[in-house]
């Protein structure tokens, strides 16, 4: 089928589907002003939207009105009312106390004198200056739609800047799917204003975002092929992982289903269902809907080209996010490898997701948290060189076991330290410093408090915290109550009292991630 499915010409004089209406606020101190307005204004429409009226009848009441509406498209403001200038003081309320430069302002005034034309053009902004004897309802019909069209057009550069400026922000880093949702975000915004400001827009496709609470957000792929939403606004800001068939009307579905069976674009009343084609999955949808016109030939022809770009740019960021994905798994196997982690142990993997909620509660930056969580898994490799009878030892440690354990920090260093990949050398520093303490009777180089790197001492709360709440081969499972109460006890002397108090604060967020990730017995 063709991709000009219901396709109409445009044209703003036919008829259209109600689209919502312009909000005009009529500020007189006349309530026949107000009426006569109203009337002269009855049947008006422009790009199928309506007018609805908000009434003020003196300058305080119109500063009101504004505080309390943020989409007042055309304000027709008498200059006199309480005072001789109140409609003078309300214009620059609006332009210079609110820093509202879209609202378009028409002084109409019953005495040109008191406020001369040429005075009031130059020192205030305003649109359109009228004698009340002048403003026919002719003239007021065509004062309006000028308005109208200024205040539309001024909106669709305002939300194009907003788009752009997503996708400049994202394009710093678009290696996190955190950053990739805000990218696409951005990008369906730009398209949307393109258009015209589309009410809601979403980007759908078989790879969304994943979010189990307490976990990170990471994409993968559906085996199933069904479609979800990834990033939208409107009405798909709050559906994004939701599936298709669950966020959108039968109709709208099927019109997706269309447009992924045909691979085309189709086009229907007031929304747009865009295929874009793919190398590495089954393709996807830009799925645009209350568009405020109808869409024309350079629409259609530009919405082809943005589909075809936005996929491309989709897919490679895919394939760097398959890279990083596969070097994390590269680096937490080979920690579980050189720290002879038992089969199903989930140590390792409870320590970066817990190294993330910390490090994001006390403030670090998202790239800091980025390579801390990476690196945390490798604090223990010297345990390579440390022999598994002594590690997984029951019995009570000789004078000689514990020298050679205490060994694994320095050798964890001097396997890592000549690397100048910053995750490795943030490893290497935490290889050698996680057996510090606070109070400086840690090893293997005594240091104290705040001479220990901050993501060190992280780690060594974590790696404690996580060895008493599970089983070890020297221990059972400590209940919370008892954990808590010997952090307490060990704030300021061996940990760093900060980070034992965010830790205790959010014990229930720490705790579901030992929920999610528990060791499983080699038995089971």
């Amino acid at each position: 089928m063709s991709d000009d499915l219901l396709f109409i010409d445009e044209d703003d004089d036919e008829i259209e589907e109600d689209l919502g209406a312009w909000k005009i606020l009529i500020v007189d101190d006349e309530p026949e002003v107000h009426a006569v307005t109203k009337l002269a204004l009855n049947d008006f429409s422009l790009n199928g939207k309506t007018l609805t009226f908000v009434s003020a009848y003196s300058g305080e009441e119109a500063k009101q009105c504004f505080r309390e509406n943020n989409d007042i498209a055309v304000v027709l403001l008498d200059v006199v009312m309480e005072t001789d200038d109140a409609g003078l003081k309300v214009a620059d309320y609006i332009r210079n106390e609110l820093d509202n430069h879209f609202t378009r302002i028409i002084l109409r005034t019953g005495q040109p004198g008191q406020a001369p034309e040429k005075d009031v053009i130059i020192n205030y902004d305003i649109n359109d200056y009228k004698s009340k004897t002048e403003l026919t309802a002719q003239k007021l019909f065509t004062v309006i739609i000028a308005s109208l069209r200024s205040y539309r057009d001024i909106v669709v550069i305002e939300e194009n800047r907003a788009g752009l400026e997503k996708i400049i922000d994202a394009s710093v880093d678009l290696f996190s799917s955190n950053s990739l949702e805000k990218f696409m975000q951005g990008i369906i915004q730009q398209l949307a204003s393109i258009l015209g400001c589309s009410r809601d827009a979403a980007y759908i496709t078989t790879a969304v975002a994943a979010t189990p609470q307490a976990a990170p957000k990471r994409m993968h792929r559906t085996e199933t092929n069904q479609l979800y939403v990834f990033a939208g606004n409107g009405e798909y800001a709050e559906k994004e992982g939701v599936p298709l068939k669950d966020a959108v009307s039968r109709t709208e579905y099927e019109l997706c289903q269309r447009a992924m069976a045909t691979r085309e674009i189709v086009y229907a009343e007031d929304h747009v269902v865009a295929y874009c084609n793919s190398k590495t999955q089954n393709g996807a949808l830009l799925y645009l809907s209350g568009l405020p016109r109808r869409i024309g030939e350079g629409d259609k022809h530009l919405i082809k080209r943005f589909s075809n770009s936005v996929q491309l740019a989709f897919d490679n960021v895919l394939k760097t996010m398959d890279v990083e994905e596969t070097q994390r798994e590269i680096i937490e196997r080979l920690g579980k490898a050189m720290e002879h982690e038992e089969q199903g142990s989930h140590h390792l993997t409870r320590m970066a997701e817990m190294a993330e909620v910390l490090a994001q509660g006390i403030g670090l930056s998202e790239s800091e948290v980025h390579v801390f969580k990476q690196a945390i898994v490798l604090h223990d490799v010297g345990n390579s060189r440390v022999p598994a009878t002594i590690l997984q030892k029951t019995a009570p440690l000789s004078d000689e076991d514990i020298f050679a354990i205490r060994q694994h920090a320095e050798f964890g260093y001097q396997i890592l330290k000549d690397s100048t990949r910053p995750t490795i050398q943030l490893a290497a520093t935490l290889a050698k410093q996680h057996h510090e303490r606070w109070d400086g009777q840690g090893y293997p180089d005594g240091l104290s408090t705040k001479h220990i790197m901050l993501e060190s001492r992280i780690a060594t709360l974590l790696d404690a915290f996580d060895a008493l709440v599970n089983k070890r081969p020297y221990k059972d499972a400590w209940p919370v109550e008892k954990v808590i109460s010997v952090l307490e006890q060990e704030k300021a002397q061996h940990f760093d009292p900060r980070l034992v108090e965010y830790l205790i604060d959010h014990i229930d967020d720490f705790m579901l991630i030992q929920k999610q990730y528990p060791d499983v017995p080699d038995y089971v």
